[in-house]
């Protein structure tokens, strides 16, 4: 009996849910087609070097989702359902103070976490919960009410979770069942036509409209999808040139003339989706929603610790910086100059100075003239020539950028009360919540990172100090 195995499954989940996102908000499809031709554009342009931080053909099919739910029990149950695709949960993000807005999240994202499987389909879905216990944003008498919303409501039914879990502990389905759990997880994520209630949406909304997103419907659903592009600033252009609205900015490190970091990341603004509302007297009337949009991101080497936390000072500068400018002077105009302040401009210098993640490779011309024995060091290796750092994709998110997109397709800031205590969220809550461990993606790159280095030493026959 044919079987899809689980990266085959994953790869299939993420196609249909674009071809259904695509249905559903057009102008996904115009964000798409401009990555397509920026990509082509570039690697015809840089040829061999466009393809450093992944193949073009990875990067053409990469995605990544975004989905809301509401309560511990829902993160629970998605997380079976991502378990069938291979998806596990990698980090933890607290959106909740990361913007001047109102957005009440918190989140994690469900990716694969080995090498190979990221490079086969390296499909993630960014997946925030409502922090609906949290006094700042609802006050006693609106947390009782959502628990009660959402404890009533199924998002994904019993089929589906149990398709997901046969899956997700065999490795992949035979055909038909696979058939089965793609078309039922797929459904689960469409916009859903049922009537919103009108007053209860509207009293989230109040508070925060991506509460009134998540706990205001019947339903989940797909809230945005973003296709991976080699140059971020070329796509933003190209969209503004085909009438999109854009947001202002692009969000994350800005763009300079030293290797690419961590994540960049914008998007088309929310556009106005027809709903149906249900009114207090029973009727119902047609009316607007602006929630979903389509996002874009331009991926970067993932940085260590030591370059997390120069990035951190980095953007703290900024900001310092961008307060006394002029008016009119730009965010990214104020972080390019800091960052050619502090950063090294090459991806050798970031190695040596254990700023960034690579694995690395063995050049046997550099070895020839320079046989070794015994011992060297890392960093006399690279100095050498004889370990060439080749950089790790970062596979993550940065929850200033996330809530900047968030925030920059609200229409309202909602309301917070900063005199309340906030309650308090971790990733090993996050974990206990899903139900398996949520990894910390340092420990990921850094496993990757030791295990190329055990390799090189093997190859050399020494031991490789750091």
């Amino acid at each position: 009996m044919t079987e899809l195995e689980t990266w085959e499954l994953r790869a299939e989940f993420a196609q249909r849910l674009s071809a259904m996102y695509g249905r559903e908000v057009p102008a996904y499809n115009t964000l798409v087609e401009v990555s397509t031709e920026v990509n082509e554009a570039y690697v015809a342009k840089h040829g061999a070097e466009a393809e450093r931080l992944g193949s073009i053909s990875r990067v053409t099919a990469e995605r990544h989702g975004a989905i809301r739910v509401g309560s511990p029990r829902e993160m629970a149950q998605v997380a079976r359902i991502f378990a069938a695709f291979g998806m596990y949960p990698v980090g933890f993000y607290d959106l909740r103070d990361a913007s001047s807005s109102s957005v009440p999240v918190v989140s994690t994202a469900f990716r694969p976490i080995d090498g190979a499987e990221l490079a086969k389909n390296p499909f993630r879905v960014f997946t925030s919960m409502l922090a609906a216990e949290d006094p700042r944003f609802f006050d006693r008498e609106l947390r009782a009410e959502l628990a009660e919303f959402i404890g009533a409501r199924q998002l994904f039914g019993s089929e589906l979770l149990g398709l997901a879990d046969r899956a997700a502990g065999s490795g992949g389905l035979p055909t038909d069942d696979a058939e089965q759990l793609l078309e039922l997880a797929t459904a689960a994520f469409e916009l859903s036509g049922d009537p919103v209630d009108y007053e209860w949406y509207k009293r989230l909304e109040a508070v925060s409209a991506v509460a009134s997103d998540i706990g205001g419907v019947s339903t989940t659903h797909i809230n945005h999808l973003t296709p991976r592009v080699l140059d971020i600033d070329e796509l933003y252009q190209r969209m503004q040139a085909r009438g999109i609205s854009m947001i202002d900015e692009i969000q994350g490190p800005p763009r300079w003339d030293g290797p690419d970091l961590l994540l960049r990341q914008t998007s088309f603004r929310a556009l106005g989706e027809h709903r149906v509302f249900r009114y207090a007297d029973g009727s119902t009337n047609e009316g607007e929603l602006r929630v979903r949009f389509g996002e874009v991101e331009a991926r970067g080497i993932a940085l260590t610790v030591a370059g997390r936390d120069l990035y951190d000072r980095m953007v703290a500068e900024s900001d310092a910086r961008l307060a006394l400018a002029p008016a009119g002077t730009t965010r990214v105009e104020v972080a390019a100059g800091v960052w050619a302040e502090h950063l090294p401009r090459t991806e050798k210098e970031l190695a040596l100075q254990g700023l960034a993640f690579f694995t690395y490779r063995l050049d046997d011309e550099a070895l020839d003239g320079a046989p070794l024995t015994g011992t060297a060091s890392l960093t006399d290796l690279i100095e050498a020539g004889i370990a060439v750092p080749e950089p790790i994709v970062y596979e993550d998110f940065l929850p200033r950028s996330a809530a900047g997109i968030f925030q920059s397709n609200l229409t309202e800031e909602g309301s917070k009360d900063n005199e309340q205590t906030g309650t308090s969220y971790d990733i090993h809550r996050m974990s206990q919540i899903v139900g398996s461990e949520v990894h910390d993606p340092n420990d990921l790159y850094r496993r990757q990172q030791d295990d190329s280095i055990a390799v090189l030493a093997r190859r050399l026959n020494i031991t490789v100090t750091r």
